[in-house]
């Protein structure tokens, strides 16, 4: 005997439907409604609700095997996830990817087979992009409308299992990008059942309602979401997709309670869970513990560091990078976390921020990088930086981020500077949605200045194969090369204790804005980087222990470094007094 339950406030009648058979449900005082009946561990089963005759999946549906349209299916693991002792997230460096696009397979069982790709680069964690189910058959997967199911073309919910024990068996932690802003709009039948949506909106559609009418069971259903990829399939946190789209307006924030039941868990499991929110609100209250007044997140991405860096390197200034470019800007976000910190946004039209207290907060609180889905997928064409910078270039970008005291993260190809693009692709089912959505992106890149013709249509297979890497690549010349690079600068901040200081009131940086140059010292170690197109003599000497390009002794207890190259240097000291 198996209880069928499912809260559905809306309907005056909801039936089950289980293998071809239909049998009533009971309502209880809140709402949720109840059937004891016979079935299989595979059952295929869903809701009928009034006089509508189409059969709904379970909101919470375990697995979806015809899609998000089709019936759910009953689903258990058939083991409990390996043993695995864990690891924290502070500090260690991160490996975002996307299943789809990671191999030419585009399944977990795939990515498997790449893991110890991974484990020789020497990261500590793999980020997937969103697995819950979502419409069609490729995507980003941040359109997801059945948050508990896996996409069953990545392989369903036993590949994510094998996928993290493999993980595990290799010393990888695992943590899944989790949306829980809004709803996708191809599946989304939850507001039939529910209040889901509330009145508000935001980027993306119609907000989650987690502060009005019957929003108790709205955040019960998102927090129980967020629980079930840690506890049954053994994930290590979960990546929170833009927070700042959680409008609540009661007393104790969803993120605050999130964090109190993934303490609890991680308590009850023996081993610690992360949440990496991500917020552009620059507020050191998102990464501030509970217990001192804050939502108690364990970490979130920084895209200040990542706007600093690439605007100093690459010369970009379009958009949101309006307020980043100099040398002085970069050293002030790598010293303080954030630019904006109650600072005039000229990309906003106001102030925005808040100061982050280095003193208190330590800097692996904060996630730096250069390269993420958003930053290459959200521009025109997809193109990532490795198609428009020099190796050198790609160089400096990593030895910035890598050898800084934040908590790091990769976006997959990075490594080798990748050099396929990560276009925005989907493949919406419905015609008029595939349309909306061509013609949507379409216009919003014509109305910043693109030809129309150059952005790729979302909808077109040709997009999203052409954003799948080439693998072929990894141990091709340059490529190889700049692998061997990133592999070098992890094991810096694995190995040596001065790189895995998170106090930024210990990190000290000088920089000459004319001669395009920047040192970060850690400890005994000196980071530089030469920014420019010349060769520069910096005020620094010591043991080389990596470089891009080599360089050499000034003669005057300097050392020069190529340009668009760095050097770490070992013993380093100061030659000058600046």
């Amino acid at each position: 005997m198996a209880t069928f339950d499912v809260w559905a406030p809306r309907p005056d009648r909801v039936t089950l439907e289980l293998d071809g058979a239909r049998y009533p449900m009971q309502r209880d005082e809140a709402n949720w409604w109840h059937v004891d009946v016979d079935a299989r561990p595979d059952s295929r089963y869903g809701f009928v609700l009034d006089d509508d005759d189409t059969v709904l999946p379970d909101p919470r549906s375990p697995r979806q095997p015809d899609g998000v349209h089709g019936s759910s299916q009953r689903w258990q693991p058939p083991t409990a996830p390996a043993p695995w002792a864990g690891r924290s997230v502070e500090g260690a460096t991160i490996y975002e990817l996307h299943i789809g696009t990671f191999t030419p397979a585009g399944t977990l069982d795939a990515a498997t087979e790449k893991l110890d790709h991974l484990v020789d680069l020497g990261v500590d964690f793999v980020e997937l992009m969103p697995v819950n189910a979502f419409s069609g058959s490729h995507g980003w997967g941040y359109d997801g409308v059945l948050w508990y199911a896996v996409h069953e073309p990545y392989g369903g919910p036993d590949a994510l299992l094998r996928f993290v024990d493999a993980c595990h068996a290799r010393g990888l932690g695992v943590l899944i990008d989790a949306v829980f802003n809004h709803l996708g709009p191809s599946g989304n039948y939850l507001p039939r059942f529910g209040p889901y949506l509330s009145s508000g909106s935001n980027p993306w559609g119609e907000s989650i309602n987690i502060a009005d009418d019957g929003a108790d069971e709205v955040r019960r259903y998102i927090i129980d979401c967020a629980l079930r990829w840690m506890r049954d399939f053994g994930a290590d946190g979960l990546r929170l997709d833009a927070v700042h789209a959680l409008v609540d307006t009661t007393a104790i924030h969803i993120l605050e309670e999130l964090s109190a039941e993934t303490e609890k868990l991680a308590t009850h499991l023996g081993r610690p869970l992360a949440l990496i929110a991500e917020s552009d609100m620059n507020d050191p209250r998102t990464i501030t513990p509970r217990d001192q007044g804050g939502l108690g997140m364990t970490a979130q991405w920084d895209d200040d560091i990542h706007h600093a860096i690439h605007t100093a390197v690459s010369g970009e200034r379009q958009g949101y990078y309006a307020d980043f470019g100099s040398l002085q800007t970069l050293a002030q976000t790598l010293a303080h976390g954030f630019f904006h910190a109650g600072t005039y946004s000229s990309f906003r039209g106001r102030r925005h921020g808040r100061p982050l207290d280095i003193a208190t907060v330590p800097a692996t609180r904060l996630v730096a990088y250069t390269l993420t889905h958003d930053q290459v997928g959200n521009r025109a064409v997809g193109d990532r930086p490795s198609q428009n910078l020099t190796p050198g270039q790609l160089a400096v970008k990593a030895a910035l981020a890598l050898g800084s005291p934040y908590t790091a993260m990769l976006f997959m190809g990075e490594e080798w500077g990748a050099g396929s693009p990560f276009q925005f692709f989907s493949s919406h089912p419905e015609p008029e949605l595939a349309r909306a959505t061509a013609e949507g992106r379409k216009a919003e890149f014509a109305a910043h200045g693109w030809d129309a013709d150059e952005i790729p249509d979302p909808q077109d297979p040709a997009t999203f194969e052409r954003s799948k890497l080439n693998w072929d690549e990894v141990d091709q010349g340059v490529h190889a090369r700049l692998r061997e690079t990133y592999r070098g600068l992890i094991a810096l901040r694995r190995n040596e204790p001065d790189f895995a200081d998170p106090w930024l009131t210990r990190l000290r940086i000088d920089y000459d804005e004319s001669a395009r140059w920047i040192v970060m010292y850690r400890g005994t170690f000196a980071v530089i980087c030469n920014l420019g197109e010349a060769a520069v003599t910096v005020p620094v000497d010591g043991e080389v222990v990596l470089a891009w390009e080599p360089p050499s002794s000034s003669g005057d207890g300097g050392t020069e470094i190529p340009a668009q190259s760095f050097a770490v240097l070992r013993g380093a000291r100061a030659t000058q007094v600046r």
